[in-house]
C-alpha cells in the first residue's frame, strides 16, 4: 500500500548483487533473502496455530525467484510458506493514479506473478483507478490473468466503491480457501465511519468473497467476535477475513510505538519514509524487529490470531529495494 513498485523499472534494468549469511556485514547481506527468511519464519509461526491461516506477501514480488530475476529458478522454500501474493499497480496506478501502467512493468511483473501462481498461488491484484471504464478494464485483464481483482477507486484504501453496481465475480458461495475467492477488497482505513459499529455494519453489508481489514479501529483492536461476524457476506455465503500488517516499516500509531524511540532510536529503526510521514524503515532481519512481529504472545501477529483473522496481508516486502 506505501510504496508500491516504485522500484520496477529501475529492477528491469539493473541486477542487484545477491550474497549469502545473514549475519556477515551490512555490505554483503543478502537483503533478498533476509525478506524470505521472515516472511518463512511468520508462516511457520502462523500456520502451527491455524494450519489453513493464509500468508499474502504484497508487492517485492521478485522474491519468489532465487536470483530476483525473471529467468531464476523459483524459491520454493517462498513459494511453499505461502498462499497467495499481493500486487498493487499491476494495470493501473503505477506512474499516476487512473493511469494505465506501462507495458513493460505488467509484462515484468506478471512473469514473476506467473511463477508464483503456476505454483498453486492465489494473486490478489489491487489497481488504483476511478474511471468507470478502466475499472472495467482492470477486472477483465486481470480475470483474464487469472487472478483476483480490485479496483480501488482511492489509494487511501478508504472507501468501498460505489461501481460497479454489482461487485464483480459476485457469488453466494461458501468460500474457505483464498483458492475459491472470486474477488477481493483492500479496505484497511475506515476513517469515514464515526465509530467502530458504524463500519463493522458498513463491511457487513457487503458481498465480498475475501475482505482485507486493519486489526485495529482507531487504535482499538477489533475483537474475535466482531471478526467473526464479519465472515458472512450479506447474501449468506462465507467468506475470508484477513488482516493487513507491515512487516517493513515501523509505524508511530501502533500499540508497540515507543515515544522514547523519536530520541533514542533502535539500532534497527531507519530513516522515515518522505511518502508516508510515520512510517520508518527497519532493519526488518534484526530480531529485535522480529519480535515485536511475531513469534510469542505478545506479537503483532498472535494479536491477529487470537482475533480469528483467517489470514495475514504483509505489506512493504518491497523494503529489501531500500537496502540494496
Amino acid at each position: 500500500m506505501k510504496n508500491g513498485t516504485a522500484f520496477v523499472l529501475f529492477a528491469i534494468l539493473l541486477v542487484s548483487c545477491s550474497k549469502s549469511d545473514t549475519d556477515t556485514p551490512a555490505e554483503v547481506r543478502d537483503y533478498k533473502q533476509d525478506m524470505r527468511n521472515f516472511v518463512i519464519g511468520i508462516s511457520q509461526y502462523a500456520k502451527a496455530i491455524d494450519p489453513s491461516f493464509a500468508v499474502i506477501p504484497q508487492n517485492g514480488i521478485e522474491l519468489v525467484t532465487t536470483n530476483g530475476q525473471e529467468n531464476g529458478s523459483p524459491a520454493m522454500a517462498y513459494l511453499e510458506a505461502i498462499d497467495g501474493n499481493g500486487q498493487e499497480d499491476l494495470n493501473f496506478g503505477y506512474d499516476n493514479d487512473d493511469v494505465a501502467t506501462p507495458g513493460a512493468v505488467t509484462s515484468y511483473l506478471k512473469t514473476f506473478l506467473d511463477i508464483s501462481h503456476n505454483n498453486g498461488n492465489a494473486i490478489l491484484s489491487t489497481d488504483y483507478c476511478s474511471t468507470h471504464s478502466k475499472m472495467d478494464m482492470s477486472y477483465d485483464i486481470n480475470n483474464a490473468f487469472g487472478y483476483i481483482s480490485f479496483a480501488a477507486s482511492v489509494r487511501a484504501l478508504n472507501v468501498i466503491p460505489d461501481y460497479p453496481t454489482s461487485i464483480y465475480n459476485e457469488n453466494n458461495s461458501n468460500v474457505t480457501t483464498l483458492q475459491q475467492a472470486k474477488n477481493f477488497i483492500f479496505y484497511v482505513n475506515p476513517e469515514n465511519y464515526p465509530n467502530k459499529t458504524a463500519f463493522i455494519d458498513a463491511v457487513k453489508a457487503t458481498n465480498y468473497d475475501a475482505l482485507i481489514l486493519d486489526l485495529f479501529y482507531e487504535g482499538i483492536a477489533l475483537t474475535a467476535t466482531e471478526i467473526d461476524s464479519l465472515k458472512v457476506k450479506a447474501n449468506g455465503g462465507s467468506r475470508l477475513v484477513i488482516c493487513y500488517m507491515s512487516i517493513g516499516e515501523a509505524e508511530d500509531y501502533r500499540y508497540y510505538w515507543n515515544p522514547d524511540w523519536a530520541i533514542n532510536k533502535p539500532e534497527w529503526l531507519k530513516a522515515e519514509n518522505p511518502n508516508w510521514p510515520g512510517n520508518y524503515k527497519v532493519q526488518y532481519w534484526n530480531s529485535d524487529w522480529q519480535h515485536i512481529i511475531y513469534g510469542n504472545n505478545d506479537s503483532y501477529l498472535k494479536k491477529i490470531t487470537d482475533a480469528h483473522f483467517d489470514g495475514v496481508y504483509l505489506d512493504i516486502i518491497d523494503a529489501f529495494e531500500y537496502f540494496e
